[in-house]
């Protein structure tokens, strides 16, 4: 019989959480946070660590609920037991079953990925079954407050200089129930991106769950005529059966899933299939280990995994070594090129940079665990807490 404690040492409802757990245990879960950003530090009795990082975007709440509901129910087990933890936290959890218990389990899940690798001396990719090397990225834009002309202008400066040969843009407004960014901006960017990066790029958009189902088919059957190729969440994610209808009706592969969390969800989706390329988000979805039985499910029903990665915390890092590992991984990477101008949360989070980009692919290496190390003058100006076990 294991006993769970809480940060504050008080302890819940025990539960027999398995008496197979073996190996060394758990004894410290930290997190440095800002309402953007989350990192995560697990330290089992040995004093040995790893890092893992919650969802961005209200981090700060997140964090809360790794150390009330998720810190408790993994202090004191097995490293070796993640899985399982993983697989108990919903069930000790079951009244709160929403997006942020399962962006919180991500971070502890991250962590202990990170320190399993560095035990064993492999990166993350070699424990899933993959291995380190590089990965075709498309450069992904997040911008909808510029003309269709300067987003191809920057596009073009980064074809020429990192060597990106896929480029994703947006076309509608966020949720923006079948209202453009600006009137005709969407009927503009598709040509002008098409025309300004030539016949021979590969193109893809984002919608952002901007569409009606029939406002979707038309911007596809544009999106077609010039040689698009991935139409991603072109309705309300939550609206299956409109995504389902944009799917059965295009040639080209709409994409989708990024905001949904649940499996059972999940397994809705490849049922119906309502996408053809299914993109879970590491964090979203809960981490590591889930991410790979999603990748799956996804491979048993022949559908390939494009993971959704949107910035460059470390979920980018995460998401490089699941597809070096994924027996279903898509045909690129998602790389956001916006820098610290459009996202200055991002600026100095390691201490060493671990993105570049050459010939439009980037490497995950052979370095032990996720390879990277959190930047201490950025700790130092984070919000920390600790839950402990006696």
């Amino acid at each position: 019989m294991s006993t769970p404690y809480s940060a504050s040492g008080a302890v819940p409802v025990s539960y027999d959480l398995g008496a197979n757990d073996t190996g060394l245990r758990t004894t410290k879960i930290e997190t440095f946070c800002t309402p953007l950003i989350g990192f995560v530090r697990v330290t089992a009795e040995d004093g040995s660590t790893g890092w893992g990082q919650v969802s961005t975007y209200n981090s700060d709440l997140t964090c809360e609920i790794l150390h009330r509901q998720v810190a408790p129910w993994a202090l004191g087990r097995g490293m070796d037991a993640l899985e399982a933890v993983l697989a108990e936290i919903p069930l000790r959890e079951h009244k709160y079953p929403g997006t942020y218990l399962r962006r919180a389990m991500a971070g502890l899940d991250t962590a202990v990925w990170d320190w399993r690798g560095k035990v064993a001396g492999k990166p993350v990719a070699a424990l899933l079954g993959g291995s380190a090397g590089p990965l075709r990225a498309y450069a992904s834009s997040m911008r909808r407050d510029i003309t269709p002309q300067q987003e191809a202008e920057r596009l073009i400066r980064l074809l020429d200089t990192s060597g990106f040969d896929a480029f994703k843009v947006r076309v509608g407004s966020e949720c923006g129930q079948d209202r453009d960014e600006w009137p005709g901006r969407t009927e503009e960017i598709i040509p002008t991106i098409r025309t300004a990066l030539g016949p021979d790029t590969a193109l893809l958009v984002d919608g952002n769950s901007g569409f009606s189902a029939t406002r979707a088919i038309e911007v596809g059957k544009m999106l077609e005529d010039q040689g698009y190729e991935h139409f991603e969440e072109p309705c309300p994610y939550w609206e299956l059966e409109q995504t389902a209808e944009v799917t059965r009706t295009l040639t080209m592969d709409v994409a989708g899933g990024e905001q949904d969390y649940d499996l059972q969800q999940w397994k809705r989706i490849i049922a119906m299939r309502a996408v053809d390329i299914i993109q879970p988000d590491i964090l979203y979805l809960g981490g590591m280990a889930r991410s790979m039985e999603l990748a799956r499910m996804g491979q048993a029903a022949d559908l390939p995994c494009t993971p959704h990665c949107a910035n460059l915390s470390l979920v980018t890092l995460f998401t490089m070594h699941l597809m070096r590992a994924m027996p279903n991984a898509g045909r690129y990477l998602e790389f956001s090129i916006e820098g610290d101008d459009y996202y200055p949360w991002q600026r100095d989070l390691f201490r060493t940079d671990p993105y570049t980009v050459k010939d439009g692919k980037v490497q995950v290496a052979e370095a032990p665990g996720w390879g990277i190390e959190i930047n201490p003058e950025w700790l130092a100006r984070s919000n920390y807490k600790c839950s402990e076990s006696p």
